[in-house]
C-alpha cells in the first residue's frame, strides 16, 4: 500500500506554524516601526506645507487662536 503525499505534511506542520507566525510577527513589528519613525521624523515638504498652510489665514474668516 502507497502512502498518501499529503500525510508527510502533518509532519513538518508545526515548523510551517512557527515560521508563518514568524513572518507575521516580522512583517508587523515593520510596520509599528515605522510608524513611530515617522511619527518622529516627518518628511521635510510635508512638514513645510503644512507651516504655509497654517500661517496664512483665509480673508474672509476669522481666527480666534493661532500658535506660532
Amino acid at each position: 500500500m502507497k502512502r498518501k503525499t499529503i500525510a508527510a505534511i502533518g509532519g513538518i506542520q508545526p515548523l510551517l506554524f512557527c515560521v508563518g507566525m514568524y513572518m507575521m510577527a516580522l512583517l508587523f513589528s515593520m510596520f509599528v516601526c515605522s510608524s513611530i519613525f515617522y511619527a518622529i521624523n516627518p518628511k521635510k515638504s510635508v512638514n513645510a506645507d503644512v507651516e504655509k498652510t497654517a500661517m496664512s489665514a483665509p480673508a474672509g474668516k476669522e481666527v480666534l487662536a493661532s500658535i506660532k
